[in-house]
């Protein structure tokens, strides 16, 4: 009998569980580390917008789309994902602008709607003030980022992964080849190592030589305390992106990313609440829960970084900002190459390699 690939994932947000999962699912060994709690650092942190919307060349297009697609598959797979198709209504770019988009997503099939003020208002009717112009893409959606990765975590337990709760402090190299990693509880061999460790892969990655540029921009996200239901989707306005969770708690920030935290985060959190309170009709009882300042691994040209870097065949990179769009498509993709050396063409413009000078 043919010994299963031994692999060990360090990290375990979004990314790397989606990675452990389907690579457990096709049978390898799978060991995850963290030294964070599972959902990691900055997916907690994220606003959970699952789209393929404006700013996009087409190639990232296409990658982002599959993925909205890869997480349908995913959520039929595994039942009870918290995964909604609620829509996003946009109207956060110039009218030129957004027209621009809009023509040129629906060139590719992205089913963008235009609505006035009226449009509006039905989609979201406890805005005060409905834009006079916004766009509206009823296949976005959400997913509630730290219990996706938790279920995606114990189903891949279930299917026979390890979660280890260390620190991994560098790499190990034999001959040339990445043969395991060196951990607060001492050395741990595999055939293949993930880094998706999201801000903390650069310095991972630079224990074998390997320099990963990626920037850690702050984003600071406001959470309500759960209330009635005020808003029935995602909301990307000119001041404001906001969403309601399952549980309730609206989440916003100053964009999908998080506003800047400047130097005083508590402030800025409350003043961005103020507006959030402003900006919805009946939401005298919305209060204030907390606000978290998230880092998100974003690769310097806004990409993400995927693959093997060039020479070094048992060592696998997955570091990106939108990773909780990418995430079933990444874990799909990253299995297929490190288990059958069958690398995706939507992967083509995202190697290590187009940072070389």
């Amino acid at each position: 009998m043919t010994r299963s690939k031994q692999v060990i994932i360090v990290g375990a947000g979004i990314i790397g569980a989606s990675i452990a999962w389907h690579m457990a699912r096709a049978g390898a060994s799978v060991t995850v580390i963290a030294d964070s709690a599972m959902g990691g650092v900055a997916t907690p942190n994220s606003f959970a917008w699952i789209n393929a919307s404006w700013g996009n060349p087409e190639p990232y297009f296409r990658l982002r789309i599959r993925a909205m697609a890869e997480w349908t598959r995913l959520a039929h797979d595994l039942p009870g994902l918290p995964l909604s198709w609620c829509g996003g209504l946009c109207w956060d770019l110039p009218a030129a602008e957004m027209k621009t988009y809009a023509a040129e997503h629906a060139a590719w099939g992205y089913g963008i709607e235009r609505l006035d003020r009226a449009g509006a208002a039905r989609i979201e009717p406890h805005l005060v003030e409905p834009p006079d112009f916004a766009l509206y893409v009823a296949e976005e959606g959400v997913a509630e980022p730290v219990a996706a990765t938790k279920a995606l975590l114990a189903d891949a337990e279930r299917h026979g992964a390890r979660i280890v709760a260390s620190t991994v402090t560098a790499l190990v190299q034999t001959n040339g080849r990445t043969t395991g990693v060196d951990t607060s509880h001492g050395l741990m061999a595999a055939d293949e190592v993930v880094i998706a460790a999201g801000v903390g892969s650069p310095d991972l990655a630079a224990t074998a030589g390997i320099k990963l540029p990626i920037e850690t921009p702050p984003g600071l996200i406001v959470h309500s305390r759960p209330h009635r239901k005020l808003l029935n989707g995602l909301v990307l306005g000119e001041r404001l992106h906001m969403r309601q969770t399952m549980e309730g708690r609206i989440i916003a920030g100053s964009d999908f990313g998080g506003a800047d935290p400047g130097k005083d985060a508590g402030g800025t959190a409350r003043e961005l609440f103020a507006a959030l309170k402003a900006g919805l009709r009946d939401s005298d009882g919305l209060e204030l829960d907390f606000h978290t300042v998230g880092y998100r691994p974003t690769p310097i040209d806004g990409f993400p970084i995927i693959g093997r870097p060039e020479g070094m065949d048992s060592l696998y990179i997955a570091v990106m900002h939108s990773g909780i769009t990418l995430a079933p498509a990444v874990g799909l993709f990253a299995a297929r190459e490190i288990l059958k050396g069958e690398r995706d063409p939507l992967l083509a413009p995202y190697g290590l390699s187009r940072f070389a000078q």
